[in-house]
C-alpha cells in the first residue's frame, strides 16, 4: 500500500519533530511559570487592597477574616498547589492569630507529605523533578514581621517533631543549627549564606534585604520538603539554596560600615573548614580574602569585610591558601587517569552552586599574584593554585588571565629560582590537564614570555634565561601534535624575519636577526628538538617523535642566520648558534656540516693578520653576541676567537669519534688546517700568534691520531660497507672517552669547568664588595645632614 503522507511531512517527522516537541514543552513550562507568577502577584495585590479597606473601616474583624480565609484556603489546597503558591502564609497583625493560622498549615504539610510518599513511592524521582521545575522563587516573605516569622518557624519545627519524628531526627543530626533558637525567638545559624553568630547581631534590615533576594526561611523548608520527597540525604547544596547568587551581589549589597575581621573569626572559620569541610565557612573566608587582596586600594568599592590588622591579614591569607583547596577537594573530588586526563563533576548541582565562589576566589588569587613581592608568600600562593586548576578549566577568560600572570612570574630572569620553578609547575599542570585549545594557548603564552624575558642577557641573567629555555622545552613534548603545530608556526615566523633581513637592503635590516631574542629563540628550538627527538628515547618508544620533521627547517634557519653577516664583530653570535647545532646533532644523531662555518672564521682577516697589543679585559663569549669595536684586531680578541674555534671544532669531531668513516670525515679539515698553519707560521705574512697556532697544531695532531686509531680497528672487520647493521654496531661497546680525540676533549671540558668556577667565584666576590660599598656610601650620605648640623651648632657655640 502506498504511503499517504507527503514527503515533506515524513522529512519533518524524521529531522525536526523531536526538537519541535521539546521546544514546545519548554515554552509551555515557561508559560506556566509566568502564569503562576502573575497569579501570585494578583493575589498579593488583592490582599493589600483588602487590608487597606479594613484599615479604613476601622473594624476589628480584619484578623478573624484573614485568618479564616487562609485556613479555608489551605484546607482545600493540594500539595502541588501549595508548592506552586511559593509558601505564602497569611499576614496577621498579632502573634496569637499567626499561631492559630500556622498550626493547621503544619499539620496539612505533614499529612500531605505522608500521603505523597505512599502514593508516589515508585515514581518519586519524576515527581521530584516536576516539583523542582514548577517551584517559583518566593517573593512574599519580605512582607512578614520578623519576630512572628521566627515563632512560626519554631512552631513548624515543633509540629514536624510530632508528625514526623524520623525526619526531625535526621535534621537534628545533619543540620542542628536549624533547630537551635535563642531565648528572644531569633534564629542562629539558619542564614543561607553561612553567616556566623557574630554577623547575626547586625540589624534586621540586613536580614530583610537578604530575604528580598529570595532567601526567606520558607525556602529552607522548601528544600527540606524536596529532600524528603526524593528520599535523598540533605546535602550542603540544599542547605545553601541560593549559593549560586553572585559574590559580587553580596558585596554590592553592603551598606554602611563593613564587618571587621578578627583573629577569633578567622580561627573559627579555619576550624570549621579543617574539621567539617564547611562550605559556609569557606564562603565567608573567600569573601574576606577578596577584601584582603584589595586592601589599601582606592577602587571606591565596598566589601562585606574589612581587614586592618597585619596579624589578621596574615592568618586569613594562610587559612585561605591552605584550606580552600582541601574543602573543594572534599566536596568536588577530581578523578585523574594515568594519561593525565581529569574529570570534574561539572554537571552536579553542587558544582553549579560553587561556580561564583570559584570565580571570585580565582580572580582574587590572580590579583594577589600581581601585588606580592615576598618570595615565601608568592611560593605558597602558586602552590595553592595548582589544586584548584581542574575546577577552572571551564572559565576560559580566567584561565587566560591566570596564564599571563604566572608566565610573567616565570619569565622574570632576575626573579628567585624557587619562585620561578613553582610558577612553571603551575603552567605545566595546566598543560597536562587542559584540552588542546588550552594547551595551544599556554604554549603560545610561554613562548612569548620566553622571548620577552630574554631581551637583555648579561652574566647575571644568563642562568635565568637558560632555566626558562630548559623548563619550557619540556612542555612541547606533553602533546606532540599541538607541539608540532605551534613549533612549526614559530619557526616559520623566524624564517620570515631572516628572509626579510636578506631581501631588505637597508643599513640596519640585519638587526632583526642579530639580537638576543632571535638567538635565544633558535637555541630554544634546538633544546626542544634535542629533548624530544633524542635517538635513545625514540628507540624506547618504538617510533619517531612527532617533532622530528622540525629538525631540518631549524638547522637550515640557524645556518642561514650565522652566515648573514660574516663580520668579525659578530663572531660571538656565530659561536652561540654553532653550540645550539652541536647540541641538536648530539641528541638526534643528525649530521650537520659545521666545519665550513669554523674555517670561514680562520680565513678572515681578523685571524690571518698580526694582532695589536692591548690590555683590555678578555671578552666573555658565553654572554656576548657582538664584540665591541675596541676588541677588533687585538691580541686578546684573536686569542679568544682561536680558542673558541679549537673548542667547537673538537666538539664537532668528537661526535663522530667512533664512526667507521671518521678518517674520511676528518681528512678535508686536516688538510685545510695544515694549509692555514703554514701561512700563519710565515715570518712575514703570518699572524705571529703562537698561542692560537699551537692550539690548532695540537688539534690536528689529535685528529690524525684518532684517524689512525679507527683505521686500525676497521681493518679487522669482516663486513662490507653496505652492511648497515655492521656499520652502526662498529665500536658500539667502546666509550667515546677512550678514543684519542675523546680523551683530549674530556680533559679540555674539565679545564673549562674549573676556569668557569673560578670566574664565577670572582664575580660573586666582586658583586658582594660592590654591594657593601654601595650600602656604606648610602649610610654615609644618610649621616651627612646630621654631621653638618652638629658642625654648625658647634661653631655657633664657639662664636658665642
Amino acid at each position: 500500500m502506498a504511503k499517504t503522507t507527503k514527503k515533506s511531512t515524513r522529512k519533518f517527522e524524521k529531522n525536526n519533530l523531536k526538537d519541535t516537541i521539546e521546544r514546545r514543552k519548554q515554552f509551555k513550562k515557561i508559560k506556566q511559570r509566568n502564569q503562576i507568577t502573575s497569579n501570585r502577584k494578583a493575589r498579593s495585590a488583592k490582599d493589600r487592597t483588602e487590608e487597606e479597606l479594613y484599615k479604613d473601616a476601622g473594624t476589628g474583624t480584619k484578623t478573624q477574616h484573614r485568618g479564616e480565609k487562609a485556613s479555608n484556603g489551605f484546607e482545600e489546597m493540594t500539595v502541588d498547589e501549595f508548592f506552586q503558591g511559593g509558601f505564602e502564609v497569611p499576614e496577621n497583625p498579632s502573634n496569637e492569630s499567626k499561631r492559630k493560622a500556622a498550626k493547621p498549615v503544619v499539620s496539612k504539610i505533614a499529612g500531605k507529605r505522608k500521603r505523597t510518599e505512599a502514593v508516589d513511592d515508585g515514581n518519586n524521582s519524576d515527581s521530584a523533578k516536576s516539583l523542582e521545575a514548577d517551584i517559583p522563587p518566593s517573593d512574599s516573605a519580605s512582607s512578614f514581621d520578623e519576630e512572628a516569622d521566627f515563632n512560626l518557624h519554631k512552631e513548624q519545627i515543633e509540629g514536624l517533631k510530632k508528625k514526623d519524628p524520623d525526619f526531625y531526627k535526621f535534621l537534628k543530626e545533619n543540620d542542628g543549627e536549624l533547630l537551635e533558637f535563642g531565648e528572644d525567638g531569633g534564629r542562629r545559624g539558619v542564614d543561607l549564606h553561612g553567616t556566623s553568630e557574630e554577623d547575626e547581631t547586625g540589624t534586621r534590615s540586613q536580614i530583610r534585604k537578604k530575604r528580598e533576594r529570595g532567601e526567606a526561611v520558607g525556602e529552607l523548608g522548601q528544600a527540606r520538603l524536596l529532600a524528603k520527597a526524593r528520599h535523598e540525604p540533605l546535602s550542603a547544596v540544599d542547605l545553601d539554596v541560593h549559593s549560586e547568587q553572585s559574590i559580587e551581589q553580596e558585596d554590592d549589597s553592603v551598606t554602611g560600615d563593613s564587618a571587621e575581621v578578627s583573629i577569633a573569626m578567622v580561627k573559627k572559620w579555619t576550624a570549621a573548614m579543617a574539621q567539617q569541610h564547611s562550605l559556609r565557612s569557606m564562603r565567608e573566608v573567600v569573601l574576606a580574602f577578596r577584601a584582603a587582596v584589595h586592601v589599601n586600594e582606592d577602587d571606591n568599592k565596598e566589601y562585606k569585610y574589612t581587614i586592618s590588622s597585619p596579624e589578621v591579614y596574615h592568618e586569613l591569607l594562610l587559612t585561605t591558601l591552605q584550606n580552600v583547596p582541601e574543602v573543594l577537594k572534599n566536596h568536588l573530588p577530581v578523578k585523574e587517569t594515568t594519561g593525565g586526563k581529569i574529570r570534574v563533576p561539572t554537571d552536579s548541582k553542587k558544582y553549579r552552586s560553587l561556580v561564583p565562589l570559584l570565580k571570585s576566589h580565582s580572580t582574587a588569587l590572580c590579583h594577589l599574584l600581581t601585588t606580592l613581592s615576598d618570595a615565601a608568600t608568592l611560593n605558597l600562593t602558586l602552590s595553592s593554585i595548582i589544586p584548584i586548576l581542574p575546577y577552572l578549566l571551564s572559565f576560559k577568560k580566567i584561565v587566560k588571565n591566570f596564564m599571563k600572570i604566572v608566565v610573567g612570574i616565570w619569565s622574570e630572569p632576575s626573579g628567585i629560582e624557587t619562585t620561578r620553578i613553582n610558577a612553571f609547575l603551575a603552567v605545566r599542570r595546566l598543560v597536562i590537564i587542559g584540552d588542546a585549545g588550552i594547551r595551544e594557548g599556554v604554549l603560545k603564552t610561554v613562548y612569548q614570555g620566553l622571548v620577552k624575558g630574554s631581551r637583555n642577557t648579561t652574566v647575571h641573567t644568563v642562568q635565568g634565561v637558560n632555566l626558562m629555555k630548559n623548563s619550557a622545552a619540556e612542555l612541547w613534548g606533553i602533546d606532540p601534535s599541538v607541539g608540532y603545530t605551534t613549533g612549526f608556526s614559530f619557526i616559520r615566523q623566524l624564517a620570515v624575519h631572516l628572509r626579510g633581513s636578506i631581501a631588505n637592503n637597508a643599513k640596519d635590516s640585519y638587526k632583526d636577526v642579530y639580537n638576543w631574542q632571535f638567538v635565544h629563540s633558535l637555541d630554544f628550538w634546538s633544546r626542544v628538538l634535542s629533548v624530544h627527538c633524542e635517538s635513545f628515547q625514540e628507540a624506547q618508544n618504538g617510533k619517531e617523535s612527532a617533532l622530528r620533521p622540525l629538525i631540518y627547517p631549524t638547522v637550515q634557519l640557524t645556518l642561514g642566520s650565522l652566515r648573514l653577516i660574516p663580520s668579525a664583530q659578530y663572531f660571538p653570535l656565530r659561536f652561540q648558534l654553532i653550540r645550539s647545532l652541536l647540541r641538536l646533532s648530539l641528541a638526534t644523531g643528525t649530521y650537520i656540516p659545521l666545519v665550513p662555518a669554523l674555517l670561514e672564521v680562520l680565513n678572515s682577516v681578523e685571524m690571518r693578520k698580526p694582532p695589536k697589543a692591548s690590555t683590555i679585559k678578555a671578552l666573555d663569549f658565553t654572554t656576548a653576541i657582538r664584540a665591541p669595536k675596541s676588541y677588533l684586531r687585538t691580541r686578546v680578541y684573536q686569542e679568544g676567537v682561536g680558542e673558541q674555534v679549537v673548542e667547537l671544532m673538537a666538539e664537532f669531531f668528537v661526535l663522530w669519534t667512533k664512526s667507521i668513516a671518521f678518517p674520511e670525515l676528518a681528512l678535508p679539515a686536516i688538510v685545510m688546517l695544515k694549509r692555514w698553519l703554514k701561512d700563519a707560521f710565515n715570518k712575514v705574512t703570518g699572524n705571529k700568534n703562537n698561542k692560537v697556532n699551537s692550539a690548532l697544531a695540537l688539534l690536528i695532531q689529535k685528529l690524525e691520531t684518532n684517524s689512525r686509531w679507527i683505521e686500525e680497528r676497521r681493518a679487522k672487520v669482516d663486513f662490507a660497507p653496505n652492511d648497515r647493521a655492521g656499520v652502526e654496531d662498529f665500536l658500539k661497546d667502546t666509550e667515546w672517552e677512550k678514543s684519542p680525540l675523546g680523551a683530549f676533549v674530556a680533559g679540555q671540558r674539565r679545564a673549562r669547568e674549573e676556569k668557569a668556577k673560578l670566574i664565577e667565584i670572582g664575580r660573586k666576590a666582586a658583586d658582594k664588595r660592590r654591594q657593601e660599598d654601595k650600602e656604606q656610601s648610602d649610610e654615609e650620605m644618610a649621616d651627612a645632614p646630621y654631621a653638618s648640623a652638629d658642625e654648625s651648632g658647634g661653631s655657633g657655640e664657639t662664636s658665642e
